[in-house]
């Protein structure tokens, strides 16, 4: 299926709609309520969306490209082979989430809430993130040299995260605070 060019203040998708196998383009949505709907083999392109309300929903097999999120809330989601490309992500509420297979390919994010969520196999290449949380997540293989990292909430979290030199040095003082060690 191909959609494109819609415009809607609001759009509200009830039960457990399932989008699969379609091409999105150019569409604008103020408020897109989406609780528990799927979104399978299928691109999203230059979309611009408000508010993205889509709480334990499933993504397979889907590439969003040039898009603007102003908030999604997607805690309790499952993304599995997903690729973010060229997006601005305001607020990714990702708590609780189950990412496999995740990849951003130079996005911006302002502010990544990985809180309680596992994460395997995601990659943040040419992305600026500038807050970070991560409190309570279960991380494996997930890449973040690639990122531009402004503010980590909590570093406890970065188990299982593989980072640069660079990167740790810049995080090498809130590192020592926590483990209580004076640098002079």
């Amino acid at each position: 299926m191909e959609l494109a060019g819609l415009s809607l203040d609001r759009m509200v998708w009830t039960g457990r709609r399932r989008l699969g196998s379609s091409r999105v383009s150019d569409l604008v949505v103020g408020d897109w309520q989406a609780r528990a709907a799927s979104l399978v083999e299928s691109v999203v392109e230059r979309a611009d969306i408000v508010t993205l309300s889509a709480a334990e929903s499933a993504w397979w097999n889907v590439e969003v490209q040039q898009s603007r999120i102003g908030s999604a809330e997607l805690h309790g989601a499952v993304l599995r082979n997903i690729h973010f490309v060229r997006c601005k992500l305001g607020y990714l509420n990702l708590r609780g989430a189950t990412l496999t297979d995740v990849a951003f390919t130079d996005c911006i994010i302002s502010d990544l809430d990985l809180m309680r969520a596992t994460a395997t196999r995601v990659s943040f290449s040419g992305t600026r993130i500038s807050r970070l949380e991560l409190s309570g997540s279960k991380l494996e293989d997930v890449d973040l040299r690639g990122a531009a990292l402004a503010d980590i909430g909590t570093l406890e979290g970065l188990r299982g995260a593989t980072i640069t030199l660079d990167q740790l040095l810049e995080i090498a003082p809130a590192l020592a605070e926590g483990l209580g060690i004076k640098v002079e």
